[in-house]
């Protein structure tokens, strides 16, 4: 599994290799121990093979050149990997650890099937597309990327209890979960505080959890969610994000792949705060998706303020029926059967 940086890429990967591991097979992940998979694959149980890689885009010309000497290095070492290991496939997620992972796979003749879950593949999946032997996409228009016949669209593979959330009942404190990811969002972290004495001088009940991530300290928000005597709980990781989804009525996050194929599995209502910075743009493609689907609104990362939350908040908590039109559009985006027919490739793959 060449999977490894964010949880996005991480995450996928992992609901495939348990479906997998369920069938008994052996799985092992390629990653660095920088990135979330080094605590996430061993607290799953599975081993890693360790590799040293940085990106490529968006970086001067040292740090590119740099992260190039890696590349040379690292597929090399897993060239020696795969003599080791004898692998039967490899599935790659796109993303820098992919990139090393997919080359020094092609080169031992070890089918690939690659996966690609936004709306416009990376660079390490537009790169090597046309060697894999299958690839696997989140969204439709994706597979026109790929060599023709050998694409098709599964859906992004998500925990099966995202899957098993049930419609909110109405109450009367609406509950908002704000998330950035693994990784957090200055911006998402600073709106939410902003919003904070809004919220409590308006008297809305509503009740705000936060995951702020590694970047913002978690204690001092905190501290400031208490000073403005806001109802809620700030949290720098969410290990059981089904639950915190299932307790929630809205929810503000980045557009992710894994983000939204979450937001779908679980039917829930969104506004999404596409991530600036990301390659091509494909958060922001991503988000439209949804938005054109009924399922989410866009807000640019630049007008998402304290102000801005607040006003989405208070608009869509009075409309409950078209909370739940958007609930249900995002449930119609939901494909349950990724990993397993993402399992399914990998062995014919392998046989």
């Amino acid at each position: 599994m060449a999977a490894g940086g964010t949880g996005g890429h991480v995450i996928p990967a992992l609901a495939v290799a348990r479906e997998l591991r369920e069938r008994g097979r052996e799985v092992i992940f390629w990653g660095t121990r920088a990135g979330v998979e080094a605590r996430m694959a061993p607290a799953e149980g599975f081993p890693i093979d360790w590799i040293e890689i940085g990106g490529l885009k968006n970086l001067g010309v040292a740090r590119q050149m740099q992260s190039l000497l890696q590349l040379g290095r690292a597929t090399w070492q897993l060239r020696r990997v795969i003599e080791r290991r004898r692998p039967a496939a490899v599935f790659s997620m796109g993303g820098y650890v992919a990139g090393p992972s997919v080359i020094a796979a092609i080169l031992a003749k070890v089918p690939v099937v690659a996966m690609e879950p936004n709306a416009v593949p990376g660079l390490t999946n537009r790169a090597v597309g046309r060697w894999v032997v299958r690839a696997l996409t989140g969204f439709e228009e994706t597979t026109r990327y790929f060599p023709r016949g050998r694409a098709e669209r599964t859906g992004v593979p998500v925990r099966a209890e995202f899957f098993a959330i049930a419609p909110k009942p109405r109450s009367d404190t609406f509950h908002v979960l704000v998330t950035g990811g693994s990784q957090g969002s200055r911006t998402l972290n600073r709106a939410a505080r902003d919003s904070w004495p809004l919220f409590r001088r308006e008297g809305l009940p509503v009740r705000m959890t936060l995951q702020c991530g590694r970047n913002d300290s978690a204690e001092d928000l905190s501290s400031s969610l208490k000073n403005a005597e806001m109802d809620g709980d700030v949290f720098e990781f969410i290990e059981g994000m089904p639950a915190a989804f299932a307790a929630v009525d809205l929810i503000f996050c980045r557009s992710g792949a894994g983000c939204c194929a979450e937001l779908a599995a679980a039917g829930k209502p969104a506004v999404l705060v596409p991530f600036p910075f990301a390659t091509d743009q494909h958060q922001l493609r991503n988000a439209e998706a949804m938005e054109r689907a009924g399922a989410a609104r866009v807000v640019r990362d630049s007008e998402m303020t304290g102000r801005k939350l607040f006003e989405m908040v208070a608009s869509l908590a009075a409309d409950q029926a078209g909370l739940r039109r958007m609930g249900e559009a995002a449930r119609s985006l939901a494909m349950p059967g990724a990993a397993k027919r993402a399992a399914d490739v990998l062995e014919e793959a392998a046989r």
